[in-house]
């Protein structure tokens, strides 16, 4: 028996039991992994800080190392994060649709789980715990598989959470971790129908790739996000400025953040020197030509309109129109979340119809595309692809439908 199947075996032999689990036990064994997680804060921090120190060691950037990053005030917010789980309403065993065919058979749609779902991440440890909350209570069994450089933080998460499930009616086996670094496990995961219902990547362009190219499972595709703020000619100068800062540089390593700017030029010479003074201590800027006529800028290549920088750079460009903007984000967005800073309420308009994307803002940073922002508790990524799953993907993306027929002899002829 391979590593892989023991682990899917277990998941496959919990399966029924916890997508059948009433919503008080499911909303108990997370409250009980909430005490489990706070008895053990000290090693968790303790374990995250070995991984943070190894992540220096080997050079890793600023941003990648802010996403590893736990301290007391995440552990809360993770903690929070079950907390709001629970009190959302469980998604299973409903149904929006019930009807009656002529023959007097009454059809009703219900809602079930998934099955069993397995996650491939990077870095981010919290989404350990996040993925396990969210699929315990859409009633999933998941298998987890985080990168090497969270090892230590991940495994202190997963002993908090399954000594909170001993203390509980459901059984520890429904979430599995995959504690073995080699890279063929992922592989293996990738090739487990028998005991997979869906794989969800989670990461950079790299792990997302490799994940849908080679898996046989079905996936879920989490983007890159590759995040665009169009400042029209007609914003609020201060308004703009206030939420291309916070999109930048409220925390760069993540795939909410701003990487492109595209400004009217219209609006140009007044707003990019405001926007050189605010980053030219902090955020390096790479330009378009017309950018480098007005402010001091790097040259942006053609490469830079196309990259998840996860960094302190931000591309700029100035545009003739909206059209302009649209096309542009049209060519090189990865339909993640994209805005604009208007008070041109035609342009809004054209600004949200057009723009394909998971989440498009007007007026508003792009940093809240995020399940706990919307309300979801916790999310297993943003999906950017079309599917019945768009954007954060929460308690609602993670069921099916199971259609229920009840009749009285009924036959066809």
């Amino acid at each position: 028996m391979t590593y892989i199947s023991d682990k899917g075996r277990r998941l496959r032999k919990v399966e029924t039991e916890l997508s059948t689990a009433s919503t008080e036990d499911k909303n108990r064994a997370l409250k009980k992994v909430i005490e489990s997680l706070e008895n053990h804060r000290k090693d968790i921090l303790e374990s995250n800080a070995l991984d943070i120190e190894l992540a220096e060691k080997n050079n890793m950037k600023a941003g990648l190392i802010d996403r590893l990053k736990l301290d007391n005030i995440r552990l809360d917010g993770i903690i929070e994060s079950i907390d709001t789980v629970i009190k959302l309403q469980d998604p299973i065993w409903k149904s929006d649709k019930v009807w009656t065919i002529e023959n007097g058979l009454t059809i009703s749609r219900m809602t079930v789980p998934l099955g069993v779902i397995g996650i491939i991440y990077e870095s981010r440890p919290n989404v350990t715990v996040d993925a396990f909350s969210l699929a315990l209570k859409s009633g999933n069994c998941i298998m987890l598989r985080g990168s090497s450089s969270a090892i230590h933080s991940n495994k202190a998460l997963v002993n908090a959470i399954k000594e909170g499930l001993r203390a509980s009616n459901i059984s520890e086996d429904v979430v599995q971790f995959i504690e073995e670094k080699d890279r063929q496990y992922v592989n293996d995961m990738l090739k487990a129908n028998e005991y997979l219902d869906l794989i969800i990547p989670r990461g950079g362009k790299e792990l997302i790739d490799f994940v849908v190219e080679n898996s046989s499972v079905p996936t879920l595709q989490t983007g890159v996000g590759n995040c665009h703020i169009f400042v029209d000619e007609s914003a609020d100068i201060k308004k703009a400025l206030n939420i291309v800062n916070n999109a930048k540089t409220q925390r760069i390593g993540v795939c909410n953040a701003c990487e492109t700017l595209l400004v009217h030029e219209a609006i140009a010479d007044e707003f990019l020197p405001m926007l050189y003074n605010k980053f030219k201590d902090t955020v390096e800027i790479r330009g378009c030509t017309k950018t480098r006529e007005i402010i001091e800028a790097k040259e942006a290549k053609e490469s830079d309109w196309k990259e998840e920088f996860l960094d302190y750079i931000i591309a700029v460009k100035v545009v003739k129109d909206i059209n302009e903007a649209i096309d542009h984000i049209g060519i090189y967005g990865s339909k993640h979340s994209e805005a604009i800073v208007t008070e041109n309420f035609t342009n809004s308009k054209i600004f949200l119809r057009k723009v394909d994307a998971s989440t498009v803002y007007v007026n508003a940073s792009t940093r809240f595309t995020d399940g706990g922002e919307f309300g979801f508790g916790a999310e297993m990524g943003i999906s950017t692809q079309k599917t019945h799953a768009r954007g954060p993907v929460g308690l609602e993306q993670l069921v099916i439908y199971k259609y229920l027929v009840i009749g009285d002899g009924q036959i066809r002829k």
